[in-house]
């Protein structure tokens, strides 16, 4: 099947790379127009050229920012069908040494960011009676969580709390409103920051034997982005090779 997205307009916040890219990428095969929103410059306006598509550079922290970003997406169809809040931050500190700046610079980029985007999305949806809703949540905080990702974890439990409310809130406006729970995924920052021995290790927690690929996410945003998903609204899409079912390590039988 091709052509699900044909003549949509889709905003893609935190698509300059990785697994935003993929997304922004996976919908432009699908027909969207996308416009790519991120922080980092550069590479948003190499992918959105790549594309062919527009970029805006925002701070999703910022109400102002938000509100360019929609009009950006806007601008061209005097619509926008889909929005996708991918944007996050994730430093790595043990909840004794989180300064209460850093609490705060996590849930305003993770938390408030999602809340922010909705919030701007919501006025051309409204207008226009429809709209998808997708937000990058994670199965780190909702389902399970490590050291030093005490405010990452929060800040990605909190959204799965927000797609609820503003499912129901939105519904009436014929908008969706989900998420994407990604596990561990190969993108090319983590094949450059992290040693071959330590992703191996992370791929033996991993039932399929693998890490995932930011495309595997970006199939998940295309699904809940198309009319396939038209009566699935307020829940998540857990995409992370079984890594949460497990009880223990001792979970693979022979042969």
């Amino acid at each position: 099947m091709a052509g699900r997205l044909e003549g949509q307009s889709a905003l893609v916040i935190g698509g300059a790379r990785g697994i935003g890219e993929a997304i922004a990428q996976r919908f432009v095969e699908e027909g969207a127009r996308v416009t790519v929103a991120d922080w980092l410059e550069a590479p948003g306006e190499a992918t959105a050229a790549r594309l062919g598509g527009n970029f805006v550079k925002v701070d999703i922290s910022q109400m102002a920012d938000a509100e360019a970003a929609v009009a950006k997406a806007s601008e061209a169809t005097g619509r926008l069908d889909i929005l996708v809040q991918n944007a996050g931050i994730y430093p790595y500190t043990l909840i004794e040494h989180i300064s209460p700046q850093e609490w705060d610079s996590v849930l305003a980029v993770n938390l408030k960011g999602t809340f922010l985007a909705a919030r701007a999305a919501l006025v051309p949806m409204k207008a226009q009676r429809s709209g998808r809703m997708i937000f990058t949540s994670s199965i780190t905080g909702p389902r399970v969580t490590s050291p030093g990702h005490g405010h990452y974890s929060a800040s990605k439990a909190g959204i799965n709390g927000f797609i609820k409310a503003a499912a129901i809130e939105f519904a009436n406006y014929g908008i969706t409103v989900n998420g994407v729970e990604p596990g561990n995924i190969l993108t090319d920052g983590m094949k450059a920051e992290r040693s071959a021995d330590f992703i191996a290790g992370m791929e033996a927690s991993v039932p399929l034997g693998r890490l995932g690929t930011p495309r595997d996410i970006a199939n998940a945003f295309l699904f809940l982005a198309s009319d396939e998903a038209a009566y699935i609204t307020g829940t998540t899409i857990i995409v992370d090779g079984g890594q949460t079912l497990p009880e223990g390590p001792d979970f693979r039988l022979p042969g």
